[in-house]
């Protein structure tokens, strides 16, 4: 069996290795130039793919920046980009175009499936007319499915082998078709009735996250004004065996998935005349986290008769989420661009992100943090002692938790 990949970023280039492991050859495309070089090159630029294991699967891999090579395939799965606008609002152009495209190379008898994270209706509504053409209709020319991405980058306890795959299909014919593929790389396979409840599953899994996390921090702020640490509410909260799930407070949310999800879902609801207040308000705290936090950093400064205009100022980790080097959506940015304005002198470190071009700096060894009037812990990446840059900091600000238990004045907890 053939699989083309449309897409070879965090989703797409993972399912390329996975389907050539599992023996089966894949056509591999993306309009990036520079992705088709490093994949000929064996060179993995996904911190999940690590180069060794990409050159061992290149014999089935076949790296293209056009769509012909598709039509030739059994399958094809669409893995692309779905942002926001600037007014927060979905931007399916990427989609739109993989679709036109791949709709001018589709074949009979094809299984089409899409990835990307979406509103509800978008595989019917969207992808579905852009396919069907030249008399192919889906469920009867090929087969059209949607199945989520479910990828959380650096983790290595849940991959896509033993991640459940949802599944739903425009037929049920597509749903099989789908589930069979799938079947070669996952070894749970959950369907759905119809892509709509497919698409909606992801954007649950990710609003249930975002609210969480909203709730959280909202409690940390009101803990703080009260004068109760947050960290001790939560791990005392955590110990009741059932009926809680633990989510932390923190700067913001970041990456690729939770910032920008809910947002497709309040749009889509606005078309049936329904405001989603509940996840609205959520994204609004967690947008504002970063805010707050550069608040924190104020106050600890003034208490420490500085001012935020020429003090230097050390951030550590500045990519989303520790383990990994992904800057999207990232609350480290936020907070260093505000401080940036305020007149602060910024530098930072961060091992997986080696440069930040946008602000002009690139990350420093730990020992040059020294002499920092602050060190911000924005992002733990393991490997790092914390604990000792704690201690040997003028001051800390902690907006993890890393530091909870230690006994420090220099120390400032979110």
């Amino acid at each position: 069996m053939s699989v083309g990949i449309i897409g070879l970023g965090y989703v797409g280039l993972p399912l390329a290795v996975a389907f050539a492991e599992a023996g089966e050859d894949v056509v591999a495309v993306d309009i990036d130039e520079r992705k088709i070089a490093a994949i000929e090159a064996g060179e993995s630029y996904i911190e999940d793919i690590a180069s060794p294991r990409l050159r061992a699967a290149l014999g089935r891999i076949e790296p293209w920046s056009h769509y012909a090579p598709l039509a030739r395939t059994d399958a094809v799965l669409i893995c692309v980009p779905t942002p926001l606008t600037a007014n927060r609002e979905p931007d399916l152009g990427p989609l739109i175009a993989a679709g036109h495209a791949l709709g001018q190379v589709l074949q009979r008898g094809q299984l089409v499936v899409l990835e990307s994270t979406t509103y509800p209706g978008t595989t019917r509504e969207q992808l579905a007319p852009l396919l069907e053409h030249r008399g192919l209709r889906v469920g009867e020319g090929f087969n059209l499915a949607f199945s989520p991405e479910r990828v959380d980058p650096g983790r290595t306890d849940y991959t896509l082998r033993n991640t459940p795959k949802v599944i739903g299909g425009m037929t049920p014919e597509c749903v099989e078709r789908a589930a069979a593929l799938y079947g070669r790389v996952c070894d749970q396979i959950v369907r759905v009735s119809t892509p709509e409840a497919a698409e909606m599953s992801k954007l649950l899994e990710n609003i249930f996250r975002s609210v969480n996390i909203a709730l959280v921090n909202e409690l940390a702020i009101l803990s703080e004004r009260m004068g109760i640490d947050i960290w001790e509410v939560v791990d005392a909260a955590a110990t009741k065996p059932y009926g809680f799930m633990r989510f932390e407070p923190g700067p913001g949310m970041g990456g690729h998935c939770l910032p920008v999800d809910p947002f497709y879902l309040t749009w889509r609801a606005r078309e049936f005349h329904m405001s989603t207040e509940f996840i609205e308000l959520a994204g609004k705290i967690n947008q504002q986290m970063p805010y707050h936090c550069v608040e924190r950093i104020e106050r600890a400064l003034n208490d420490a008769e500085k001012p935020v205009k020429g003090s230097r100022i050390a951030i550590l980790g500045v990519s989303y989420k520790g383990g990994v080097g992904d800057i999207r959506e990232s609350p480290a940015l936020r907070i260093m661009h505000v401080l940036g304005e305020r007149g602060a002198i910024l530098s930072y470190h961060d091992r997986f992100v080696p440069t930040l071009p946008q602000l002009g700096l690139a990350s420093v060894p730990l020992q040059e943090i020294d002499g920092a009037d602050v060190v911000v812990l924005v992002t733990a990446h393991p490997g790092v002692d914390h604990t000792a840059l704690a201690a040997a900091a003028q001051l800390f600000i902690d907006l993890r938790g890393v530091t909870r238990g230690l006994q420090l004045e220099n120390v400032v907890r979110l």
